[in-house]
């Protein structure tokens, strides 16, 4: 993985509990990863490897359905993907790496308090909205691998039954890993380190998913959300405080 091994250690239980809280929560996998992982790789070594455990935790608790997707709603998506995330790349890429991982964690840091704070302006259900959602994901996306929480602010602002939410998220899962994949060997952050460690680091991640997800329990389903985005609250403010200092 061209780490320590204390490195390659602390990324292996990263990317388990990640897979942990993304079984039992249904999102945040890359949020955490990155948010872990930025203490010792550059952001622009980790998005492809988030992309890489997404993809194998988006196969593991795929439950069909997407017959009920809201198919304008994922194809707008989309379409802002296709504008946005070349330049979250084009960030990523061109700022030096402190930057680019203080520029990550204060998005991560910015989605999580927004969804704890409620925030669901009316606007975001609109086409304009659907298009700039879209565009805002794909750039968060590219610069912290974390655009799957930018679509869930949109989709408490759609208030949508949750089976067609559901349905339609992981129909713009699916397109979102083909569309950011390509991105990502365009760009060259597909490297073949990136997809070693992703290859290595989706082990314990897929382990984790099915553990979470065996541990899911519909009683605690409202404590789910908020435990992850304190979580995640804390460990951006905490890699925040460690980079200042």
């Amino acid at each position: 993985m061209g780490l320590g091994a204390d490195a390659v250690l602390f990324a292996l239980a990263a990317a388990f509990i990640a897979g942990l809280v993304r079984g039992f929560s249904g999102f945040a996998l890359s949020a955490l990863l990155m948010v872990s992982l930025v203490v010792i790789l550059p952001p622009v070594e980790i998005i492809a490897v988030c992309l890489i455990l997404e993809t194998v935790a988006t196969l593991l608790l795929f439950r069909g359905g997407l017959a009920q997707a809201d198919r304008r709603m994922v194809f707008g998506l989309i379409a802002g993907v296709l504008v946005g995330s070349p330049i979250g790349l084009w960030v990523t890429t061109t700022v030096p790496a402190d930057a680019s991982k203080i520029i990550a964690l204060c998005l991560i840091l910015a989605l999580a308090l927004a969804q704890l704070a409620g925030f669901r302006p009316g606007w975001l259900a609109t086409k304009p909205g659907l298009l700039g959602t879209g565009v805002v994901t794909g750039v968060v996306q590219g610069t912290a691998a974390s655009g799957g929480m930018v679509v869930a602010l949109y989709a408490l602002a759609r208030q949508a039954p949750a089976a067609i939410m559901r349905a339609s998220l992981v129909f713009y899962l699916t397109l979102s890993i083909i569309v950011n994949g390509t991105f990502y060997l365009i760009f060259g952050v597909m490297t073949e380190a990136s997809l070693t460690r992703g290859l290595i680091l989706a082990v314990p991640a897929a382990a984790g998913v099915l553990i979470g997800a065996r541990m899911f329990s519909p009683r605690l389903q409202p404590y789910y959300r908020p435990f992850c985005l304190w979580l995640l609250t804390a460990l951006a403010a905490f890699g925040l405080a460690r980079t200042a200092m």
